[in-house]
């Protein structure tokens, strides 16, 4: 930082342009090696909180159970913890207090649901993943409620 003397009695201290360039090259070097970390942070991030959302619906088809004796079958699929399906007895929703509609998963698609589940579960529930098909890696992951 130098000092520029205006006039006899006053003097201004400043930075010049060499240490402006040198801080904003070291903000650019932390941003390159800090950045790729904070997107995978948040990738993995929606994973998990779909997974937290298949356990809160699995949680909550237990209390439906509880009150109606059975599950919803695939058909009435999770919209019968909000409404209830025509011709069930013992219904005392609405189970999920999310409005109308079933929340989509972290990446705006609907959750797979059936029941009787196909992988040795009362039921089953799974997203998958960002790119919407099943398999892959990373963000594009299924997450599901019979894979630990």
């Amino acid at each position: 930082m130098q000092k520029l003397k205006i006039s006899s009695w006053k003097s201004v201290t400043g930075f010049t342009l060499i240490e402006l360039l040198v801080v904003l090259v070291i903000l650019g070097m932390l941003a390159g090696l800090a950045g790729p970390k904070v997107i995978g942070l948040l990738s993995t991030a929606k994973g998990k909180d779909a997974k937290l959302q298949i356990q809160q619906f699995g949680q909550t088809l237990e209390l439906y159970k509880l009150e109606v004796g059975r599950y919803p079958n695939t058909q009435e699929g999770l919209q019968a913890l909000i409404t209830a399906p025509s011709g069930v007895t013992g219904w005392n929703g609405p189970y999920l207090k999310t409005g109308k509609s079933v929340p989509k998963d972290p990446w705006g698609y609907e959750y797979h649901y059936a029941s009787p589940g196909q992988h040795n579960r009362d039921f089953d529930i799974s997203s998958l993943g960002a790119d919407n098909r099943e398999g892959g890696d990373g963000e594009n992951k299924d997450v599901s409620n019979w894979e630990e």
